[in-house]
């Protein structure tokens, strides 16, 4: 699809559409209306190689037109696709299909005339025919074949004489795993015969091409970067070598991105040459090596550079010709699972971690630090994937090493206890939370100091559970504490003081302490401003914060003004595709849909998915989200059909992606159930509703915040459906638990007590009116 987009994008601007050179410019839109258009005269439309189906028949997101409706439509102009698949060529042209059957003897004459330097070389037509036949008629063997006889300015005799001359059991190894459909059964495989002969005189000629075909044969054969082969002496003998295996037709140059393609035939005669010659395990191990130099980190910024290795990283760790224990494919491996985790993709993530993990266990031992480093980031990517079970046994297990290993006060095993409690945190389990926490924080205490910054991190951690739990008053005094011992100790502008101050402010604001929370979220806009400047990251987050604050009070343009800032800052600081400029569009957009501004709502969360969409996949959490919230949008405006297309989508999508229990799948369970209600669709809410609440009591608990969430969406389905009894017992179940869980004065005890009251009234209004009757 990358390709595709390219593709359009470089034909609008040989054709100089105009618009084609803007930022946001829908290439396909704009090369489809220049072509419709009768004015622009007559016109061939060629998409070469269209073997998958699913990309041209398959929308982006709803309201996207699928590929297959952005082809233009003209009496001026032909479209053509060559496809190896005919399921495509059905959907694609029903009515239209032409199969190409092997090419005929006139028509390979046709192509050998066409691509010899001496064309009259054809004219004798005996040793023509003996070529052809011998070359089997099959056009990637024929340009093969050309080129070297171009290159060496040699007869078709001379050509045939060097095939004769080819060892036979070399040819029957370069030819067993040829067989394309069944195309070349019983006959010796013309593409092994025809590289041979090239491949050996280009060692001859030029090591360093013949090098670099070795080194290809050891990754994916398509869309190879060419930053990717072996640094050589010289540009011009880079430049030189690829220029060689160009004109051999070994390989395809894609100028448009710097990419290399390696037919499949070549692909396979040329590990089977290495391996004919014990070569493919050193090449393979030079590969790995290589691949381990230009592969990145996971940092946001190296996104697209990683992408493009990705596919030949895991081709090379499949491959199994290179030990799992070499330090080159064990640090390979490691960086390869970060970017999958960076990327959202938990599953692929998972297996390459578990893979490092069991290395180090046997290797280093399951007490070596970076075997605990890797068991730490495997129950990250458990939590991730919503596995609390698996997370927890994880952690628990890196806790005891920790406390066997480096004693029971050592920072390490109170990171680990830190890391634990926040597992127990995503379940809501706050008396374990707390007590994890209440004893990370005393040891600190007693081993680091009072004044220690990790012992006021994890005060501050503490001071997090209580606000989750609505013990505003206990939550308060600690961040009042952290607050001023940082300021004690660190000085008035240190970022952690900073960082305390904003939690406080954050406490505030959770109790609607409005003027309290503003003066200080302005004092730390104010500092940040001076001390780190008006563009630092953090500058930027503590102006969101505040804007939130002006939200949360209805000063709508207040709020407003200081999000555009933000989000203007972003785009031109950190670019408009990092996660955080993407994050203020989205606090825009909210701002917009509490002001009833749908359109431009709309407009920007439409922008922030299809970001996403492209920068980090259909798939990944934070695009099925920005989905998530446009649905929303559309569901304020009453456009049911299209809030519940989304809806759908994004269930579907993290049913596959994270699995049918994962709280994100859970939640957009209950979006689509909310589309359902507002529709009056009364049993298909209630469907999902009793399905999301059984499922989180069975994977979260029966009092994980969720759990309760979800029991009193159910309650007030039924009120609406009429099952009065019914709702009346959820919700008095739902306000036990919220007051056990999160106290009595917390916001969702008091909304459940607050609806269970006006129904207890309502019912007993009624009695009274009967009594009167």
């Amino acid at each position: 699809m990358e390709s595709l987009h390219q593709a359009y994008l470089d034909v609008a601007r040989q054709l100089m559409i105009p618009g084609a050179d803007e930022e946001k410019a829908d290439a396909k839109k704009l090369v489809q209306e220049h072509l419709s258009k009768e004015s622009t005269g007559r016109w061939l439309l060629v998409f070469d190689n269209a073997d998958d189906v699913n990309m041209w028949i398959t929308r982006s997101g709803p309201g996207s037109s699928r590929l297959i409706d952005s082809l233009p439509r003209s009496k001026q102009g032909s479209i053509v696709f060559t496809t190896r698949d005919r399921k495509t060529a059905v959907k694609l042209a029903p009515q239209s299909i032409v199969e190409v059957t092997e090419m005929d003897e006139n028509v390979a004459i046709q192509l050998l005339q066409k691509s010899l330097v001496n064309p009259n070389l054809v004219n004798n037509r005996p040793d023509t025919t003996a070529l052809l036949k011998e070359l089997t008629y099959l056009p990637l063997a024929i340009v093969q074949a050309v080129a070297y006889i171009n290159e060496n300015r040699i007869t078709f005799p001379d050509y045939l004489s060097l095939l004769a001359e080819q060892e036979e059991d070399v040819i029957d190894l370069l030819s067993e795993e040829f067989e394309d459909d069944g195309r070349y059964d019983n006959t010796k495989n013309p593409v092994a015969t025809t590289w041979l002969i090239s491949f050996e005189q280009i060692r001859q000629r030029d090591p360093l091409a013949a090098d670099y075909l070795s080194f290809m044969a050891c990754i994916d054969p398509k869309d190879i970067p060419q930053s990717l082969l072996p640094v050589a002496a010289s540009r011009k003998k880079e430049t030189d070598a690829i220029g060689t295996l160009d004109a051999y037709s070994f390989i395809v140059k894609r100028a448009a991105d710097l990419a290399l393609d390696l037919h499949r035939l070549v692909h396979l005669a040329t590990r089977n040459w290495l391996r004919r010659n014990d070569l493919i395990i050193p090449w393979a191990e030079k590969a790995i090596v290589r691949m381990e130099e230009v592969f990145p980190n996971n940092d946001h910024e190296n996104r697209i550079e990683w992408r493009k290795y990705l596919l030949h990283a895991r081709s090379l760790l499949d491959s199994n010709l290179v030990e799992k224990e070499s330090q080159s494919r064990m640090k390979l491996l490691w960086r390869y699972g970060m970017c999958l985790y960076e990327d959202g993709r938990w599953n692929e993530a998972e297996a390459a971690i578990s893979e490092v993990l069991e290395i180090e266990k046997r290797d280093l031992g399951i007490e070596h630090p970076s075997t605990l480093t890797s068991m730490a980031n495997l129950a990250s990517t458990y939590r991730n994937q919503g596995r609390w079970k698996e997370a927890e046994e994880l952690q628990a297990t890196e806790l005891e090493i920790c406390s066997k290993v480096l004693g029971a006060e050592h920072p390490s095993t109170l990171t680990s206890m830190a890391n634990l409690a926040s597992t127990y945190r995503n379940q809501g389990r706050w008396k374990e939370v707390e007590d994890l926490e209440v004893q990370v924080m005393e040891t600190r205490k007693r081993v680091l100091g009072p004044e220690h910054p990790s012992t006021l991190t994890s005060m501050a951690n503490l001071a997090s559970t209580y606000r989750n739990q609505g013990r505003w008053k206990e939550a308060e005094d600690l961040e009042v504490q952290v607050m001023e011992t940082f300021k004690r100790v660190l000085g008035a502008e240190h970022p952690d003081m900073l960082s305390s101050m904003n939690n406080l402010a954050s406490t505030y604001r959770n109790q609607g302490r409005w003027k309290e929370a503003e003066d200080l979220f302005v004092q730390v806009m104010e500092t940040r401003k001076r001390v780190l400047g008006p563009e630092h990251p953090s500058t930027l987050t503590s102006m969101a914060n505040l804007a939130s604050t002006f939200w949360n009070q209805g000063r709508w343009k207040e709020a407003e003004d200081l999000e555009v800032q933000v989000m203007e800052t972003r785009k031109r600081v950190l670019g408009p595709e990092h996660p955080s400029t993407l994050t203020s569009i989205n606090n825009l957009a909210v701002t917009y849909k509490n002001q009833g501004r749908w359109k431009e709502a709309e407009d920007l969360e439409v922008q922030v998915m299809e970001t996403r969409k492209r920068v980090l996949g259909p798939e990944h959490p934070s695009t099925l989200t920005s989905m998530a919230n446009l649905a929303s949008t559309y569901r304020n405006q009453g456009r049911w059909k299209e809030a519940e297309d989304l809806d759908v989508q994004v269930m579907e999508t993290f049913k596959r992606v994270l699995g049918p229990e994962h709280p994100d799948t859970l939640t957009s369970m209950a979006n689509l159930a909310s589309t359902f209600w507002n529709q009056g669709r009364w049993k298909e809410a209630e469907d999902l509703e009793v399905q999301v609440m059984e499922t989180r009591k069975r994977v979260l608990g029966p009092e994980h915040p969720d759990t309760l969430t979800s029991m009193n969406n159910l309650a007030f389905t039924w009120k609406w459906y009429g099952r009065d009894k019914e709702a009346m017992e959820l919700m008095k179940e739902c306000v036990a638990l919220w007051t056990k869980v999160v106290g009595i004065n917390h916001p969702q005890t008091l909304s459940s007590s607050t609806a269970l009251l006006a129904w207890q009234t309502e019912e007993l209004e009624i009695s009274a009116l009967v009594d009167r009757e």
